[in-house]
């Protein structure tokens, strides 16, 4: 008899994962996380104490993974701050149109457990608009970016580029013209965050 794996809760978070793409995050149970692992559903609860929490650590992993690429874009220094902010902008509209495209049950199912646990999305935003602030503060150090407040021209340029990567415009990033269009806006963005 093979041996089980290791129960722990990145395993539970996979199974988890696997059993809503299956059933849905309307029939998807502990139970039916349980019984794809081959364990009590007490066993599941050892590591999540509710199925709440199993399904907000699913949802904070989801988005984890998702936004993981724009980390190392926003910290790289060797790019002057309007590239990096240029470049911060193009990850994150292909990072939402991989999100939304790749898998898109699965992205059906986070719809609903991000409504569910907003906070975790609250929390996650909060971390790539510190990444944007952070880009736009280097910018306000080198000279290339007039601005008085980095957070609140961060604010100012995630709400202008959202077009490019809120999931409900995800039916015209298909256009032919979305690329460009997107070029145009960071251009307009750069030239309105410049010095007089």
């Amino acid at each position: 008899m093979p041996a089980r794996p290791v129960l722990d809760a990145e395993t539970i978070l996979s199974a988890t994962e696997d059993v809503l793409r299956r059933y849905g995050p309307a029939k998807a149970t502990v139970v039916d996380v349980a019984r794809a692992l081959g364990v009590t559903h007490a066993s599941v609860y050892r590591h999540f104490p509710s199925k709440a929490a199993l399904r907000e650590a699913v949802t904070r992993r989801w988005l984890d993974r998702v936004f993981r690429d724009l980390a190392p874009v926003a910290a790289d220094t060797r790019l002057a701050p309007p590239a990096r902010l240029r470049a911060w902008l193009t990850a994150l509209s292909a990072t939402a149109r991989r999100m939304t495209s790749g898998d898109p049950e699965l992205f059906a199912t986070y719809q609903v457990l991000v409504a569910e646990h907003w906070s975790t999305v609250t929390d996650h935003l909060a971390g790539v608009l510190e990444q944007l602030r952070g880009i736009i503060a280097d910018g306000v150090a080198s000279g290339d970016f007039a601005v008085r407040d980095p957070a609140a021209a961060a604010h100012v340029v995630f709400t202008a580029t959202s077009a490019f990567h809120h999931p409900a415009h995800a039916a015209e990033w298909d256009t032919p013209k979305t690329s460009a269009t997107l070029d145009d806006v960071c251009t307009l963005v750069l030239d309105g965050l410049r010095p007089r």
